[in-house]
C-alpha cells in the first residue's frame, strides 16, 4: 500500500487574517485544519484533499459547518457571503470580547519544568531549544532527568544548555524519572512533560493561569501531533491520541464521587506529556509522588499519571483542562512501535484500576475490568464487521491481549520496584 494514503498534512487557519488556499498538498490525501482566531485556538477539521489543493471557497464551508453555524442566531440566511460575515462577528463576541480576562498567576510564583528522557538526544535538543523559547515573566526552572545515564547521549545536548539542571536517575521507568525531576525541582510548580513534545512560547503561562485558584491542584493541557506523515502516526490519532479536545472543563471531589458503580475516568483528563503540578501534592500524606510500578519503563506500561489524578481527586482538590495551553508531539512513525504502545497502554489501564481497587479499595474498578473493558472490544469488533471503523482487527486483539496481560504486569513491576528501591521523598524548597 502506498506511504501517501496515510498520510495527513497538518495546516492552521487564523479567521484574524484573510483565508488563503492551501496548497503544497500533493503528498497527502486529507488535511487537519487548526482553526485559531487572534491566536486562541478553537477547533480542528479534517478535509479529505485527495493531492489537491484547498481552495478558499471549500475551506470556508468547511469552517462554517464545522463552527459557525453553532454560534449564529437563528434568522433566515440567504447566502454564504451572509453566513461568513456573521459567523465571523459571533466567533468574535464569543470567543474574544465576551471572554472575562483570566486572573494571572502572581510573577513571583516560580516554576520548574521536567522532561524526562531517555536516549533521544535530537528530540531532546529539540524540546530545550522551544522551552527556552517560552516567554514569562516569572523564575522557571528547567529540569532534564536521564533514564539512562551510562549511554553518555543525554549530557553533551544538556551541556550545550548552562541553564539546564541534569538529573540522573538510572532506575529504568518514567515514574522514577519523573520523580527524581519532581525532588530535585525549586519551583512552586512543576511542570510534565517529554523530550519528544514542542511548545508555543505562550505555553507556560496559560498551563500556569489557572493555579491563581487555591483550590487547583494539577493543570492538564492540549496535546497536538506535530505532524501525521505515517500509517502509525494516523492510527495513533484514530485511536485517540493524547488530546482531549478544544472545550475547557475542570473535575472535582463531587466528579470522583458522581457515579457509584463507574470507574473515575482519570483517562480522560489529560496526559503527562503537558500537565502541571502545584509541588504541595507531593509531600501531602494522601497524594505523594508518582507510583514507580506503574508507567512507561515497567511491564504495566502507563498508569503513572491516572493514578496521581485519581488521588488528587479523592483528597479533594479541583484539575482543570486548559485546551488553550497546548503543545506539539511527535507520535511515533513505525508500526512495530505503536502495537508496543497500544498494547502497553491496555496492560497499564488495567494494571492502575488493579491498584485502585488494591490500595484504595475502589470496587469501580470491577466494573470497568469485568463489564466497561470487554464490551468496548465487543463493540469495536462489531464496528469493524460493520464497516463503520477502519481501525485494524490486529490492533483490538492486541488490547484484548494486554487486558489479559496487565495483573501479571502489575505483579512484575511490584517486584522491580521492590528490588530498586521506591523514590526519594519530596522535601519543600522551604525545608532543605
Amino acid at each position: 500500500m502506498k506511504k501517501t494514503l496515510y498520510q495527513t498534512a497538518i495546516r492552521t487557519v487564523e479567521l484574524s487574517r484573510p483565508l488563503q488556499a492551501l496548497t503544497n498538498l500533493q503528498e497527502y490525501t486529507c488535511v487537519r485544519i487548526l482553526v485559531t482566531i487572534r491566536g486562541q485556538l478553537l477547533s480542528c477539521l479534517h478535509i479529505a484533499n485527495f493531492h489537491q489543493s484547498v481552495s478558499v471557497s471549500r475551506l470556508r464551508d468547511a469552517i462554517i459547518d464545522t463552527l459557525a453555524l453553532k454560534l449564529l442566531k437563528k434568522g433566515d440566511v440567504f447566502n454564504k457571503e451572509t453566513v461568513w460575515a456573521n459567523a465571523l462577528i459571533m466567533l468574535v463576541k464569543h470567543f474574544v470580547q465576551n471572554e472575562p480576562e483570566p486572573v494571572r498567576l502572581p510573577a513571583d510564583v516560580s516554576a520548574s519544568v521536567v522532561v524526562a528522557t531517555l536516549d533521544r538526544p535530537d528530540d531532546l535538543r529539540e524540546c530545550l531549544r522551544s522551552l527556552m523559547a517560552q516567554v514569562s515573566p516569572r523564575h522557571v526552572e528547567i529540569v532534564v532527568v536521564d533514564n539512562n545515564p551510562s549511554s553518555g547521549l543525554t549530557l553533551p545536548v544538556v551541556s550545550d544548555f548552562p541553564q539546564v539542571v541534569l538529573v540522573n536517575e538510572p532506575r529504568r521507568g518514567l515514574a522514577y524519572a519523573r520523580n527524581a525531576g519532581f525532588v530535585a525541582s525549586k519551583g512552586d510548580i512543576c511542570i510534565a512533560t517529554d523530550d519528544d513534545v514542542r511548545f508555543p512560547p505562550d505555553w507556560l503561562e496559560k498551563l500556569l493561569t489557572p493555579f491563581s485558584r487555591n483550590d487547583v491542584m494539577v493543570v492538564t493541557g492540549n496535546v497536538l501531533p506535530y505532524e501525521l506523515e505515517s500509517q502509525a502516526q494516523n492510527m495513533f490519532e484514530d485511536y485517540g491520541g493524547l488530546g482531549r479536545g478544544f472545550e475547557r472543563f475542570e473535575v472535582n471531589e463531587h466528579w470522583f464521587e458522581r457515579n457509584r458503580f463507574k470507574a473515575v475516568p482519570t483517562w480522560e483528563i489529560g496526559a503527562t506529556a503537558n500537565a502541571a503540578f502545584r509541588t504541595t501534592i507531593f509531600n501531602h500524606p494522601n497524594i505523594g509522588l508518582m507510583n514507580e510500578a506503574l508507567g512507561p519503563g515497567m511491564p504495566s506500561g502507563v498508569g503513572e499519571d491516572t493514578y496521581l489524578f485519581y488521588k488528587v481527586l479523592k483528597a479533594g482538590f479541583t484539575v482543570v483542562y486548559e485546551p488553550t495551553a497546548y503543545v506539539w508531539h511527535k507520535h511515533r512513525r513505525d508500526m512495530s512501535k505503536l502495537r508496543h504502545q497500544l498494547f502497553n497502554y491496555s496492560k497499564g489501564h488495567v494494571a492502575y484500576h488493579l491498584v485502585t481497587m488494591v490500595r484504595d479499595h475502589d470496587l469501580r474498578a470491577l466494573v470497568r475490568l469485568a463489564i466497561e473493558l470487554p464490551l468496548g472490544y465487543f463493540w469495536r469488533i462489531k464496528e469493524r464487521l460493520r464497516g463503520r471503523s477502519s481501525f485494524p482487527f490486529s490492533l483490538i486483539l492486541l488490547e484484548i491481549f494486554g487486558h489479559l496481560a496487565g495483573p501479571l504486569a502489575l505483579w512484575k513491576s511490584h517486584k522491580i520496584v521492590k528490588r530498586l528501591g521506591r523514590s526519594n521523598q519530596y522535601i519543600p524548597v522551604s525545608q532543605r
